[in-house]
């Protein structure tokens, strides 16, 4: 039965869907003016695991990731580059694919753009005019009633009162309380706008969620998600409008990542330690990157390092290890022991620290059987692969990962084939009882970061 911790009530629930076999779950997608960064990685690694657990237990899944793709960091920074915004969006769009596919994250089966909901958005704050939840200030602008909404703050559990007390003073004329926030902005000069019955303007950024939610998966859906950021006031505003423009309760189960940390500290530019994922593919691979995510619970602060990495690339190895030296019977039926508490931590609010747990108690079992109990060593392996897709993990050859472990790029040393013809020559150094030679080819090969293993079989080799 699976419990996961639910933002709205501060406590693990039951998960029990609206209509029985179907989840319906939205996630917070990227605002595309840049890169992916690591906090974006987390995101996208995070619920594409839940995605997947969810259909292990044979629920039908409905996964809506939003793109948007017009706000004012989107225009500051077409201004900045002269292009125009839609070249700027749909490069950073294309990027943020090939970071996701490179992740092994699956596809949502829908991808909303707010530019392409303007009909959904405009429909949304009229209903909230119709409603008297919203009004236009002198300004043009058209702005939410936070003061109409008598629940406002049950997600974050700030109080109205607080919040007001504690508002800038010098806010906008135009509104009618501090509070208050924006769903439509009257055009200005120079920015790219769309017609509406209050004029030219674009959507303020709440209400673009709150459209393209409800638009996808109905008024009211199982599953919000999105990091911890989002919280407050994204989150609690989508759903002080949604719920005041369709009259439904919104959402059942709010759930948000956690940070991410650089050596302790919150990543951000501002403090210089603000990492791409680009970047960390130069010297990782994905499958490394992704291990590492999932390490830590979710909701726990991730903390990145080059040591954390480090160790992420060793466990990894190490499971690919097992992999590779008891090659799995794909045609046994998993061992249900290891299957059913490998369920039973992904139940526990998608614990995914002690999921990879029994992973490495499945390899430690296969190391123990693989040389006087073969068969049952290849079943365990077999497990050991189904249960890691589960993860998106440990579905490439063993041995390619293994001699890849370094990522492509200006610090990955000599090629395969280089790496080939020295093991050859120590291997003959070793038919010719020449020691000393095989000795310095091994220390030549560590000093390029290259492990040997010596087998039966012959020697084998990885990126250390």
């Amino acid at each position: 039965m699976l419990k996961l911790f639910n933002s709205l009530s501060r406590r693990k629930e039951t998960f029990v869907p609206i209509e029985p076999g179907k989840v319906r779950m939205y996630v917070c997608g990227m605002t595309v003016y840049d890169y992916c960064h690591l906090g974006h990685a987390r995101v996208l690694v995070v619920f594409d695991v839940i995605v997947r657990h969810l259909r292990s237990l044979d629920y039908a899944v409905t996964y809506v990731r939003n793109i948007t793709d017009i706000d004012d960091k989107i225009i500051a920074r077409a201004q900045e580059n002269s292009e125009s915004i839609n070249a700027l969006t749909q490069r950073f769009i294309d990027a943020m694919h090939e970071d996701a596919d490179a992740l092994g994250v699956l596809r949502p089966d829908a991808e909303p753009r707010a530019t392409d909901s303007m009909a959904d958005i405009l429909g949304m704050i009229r209903r909230l005019l119709d409603k008297g939840y919203a009004y236009q200030g002198d300004n043009g602008d058209v702005f939410y009633s936070v003061s109409r909404f008598d629940n406002y703050g049950q997600l974050s559990g700030k109080r109205v009162e607080e919040l007001r007390s504690g508002a800038r003073v010098d806010v906008e004329n135009a509104k009618r309380d501090p509070l208050d926030f924006v769903l439509w902005k009257a055009a200005k000069p120079g920015e790219p706008s769309w017609p509406s019955e209050w004029g030219e303007g674009r959507p303020g950024w709440h209400i673009e969620c709150s459209a393209m939610s409800t638009e996808c998966l109905g008024a009211h859906f199982d599953i919000h998600g999105g990091g911890m950021d989002l919280q407050f006031p994204h989150h609690e505003n989508e759903i002080a409008q949604s719920e005041a423009a369709t009259g439904e309760h919104f959402v059942n189960y709010w759930v948000h990542n956690g940070f991410v940390q650089v050596d302790e500290e919150k990543m951000s530019k501002s403090l210089g330690n603000f990492f791409t994922v680009r970047e960390i593919l130069r010297r990782y691979q994905p499958e490394e990157v992704r291990y590492f995510i999932l390490s830590s619970h979710y909701r726990s602060p991730l903390n990145y390092s080059d040591d954390n990495l480090d160790k992420a690339r060793g466990g990894l190895q190490r499971l690919y290890t097992a992999l590779r030296d008891a090659v799995p019977d794909e045609r046994a039926e998993p061992d249900s022991a290891y299957r059913e508490r490998f369920e039973a931590a992904m139940n526990d609010d998608f614990n995914t620290p002690e999921a990879l747990a029994v992973l490495f108690e499945l390899t430690r079992a296969i190391n123990r059987k693989r040389e006087a109990e073969t068969a049952a060593a290849r079943r365990l392996a077999a497990t050991l692969k189904q249960l890691g897709g589960r993860l998106g993990i440990l579905q490439a050859d063993p041995e390619l990962y293994l001699r890849g472990a370094t990522q492509a790029g200006p610090d990955a040393g000599p090629d395969d084939a280089a790496i080939d013809a020295l093991v050859a020559r120590r291997e003959q150094a070793r038919a010719n009882r020449d020691w000393a030679e095989a000795d310095r080819i091994r220390d030549e090969l560590t000093s390029l970061g290259i492990v040997l293993e010596d087998a039966a079989g012959g020697t084998l080799w990885r990126r250390g």
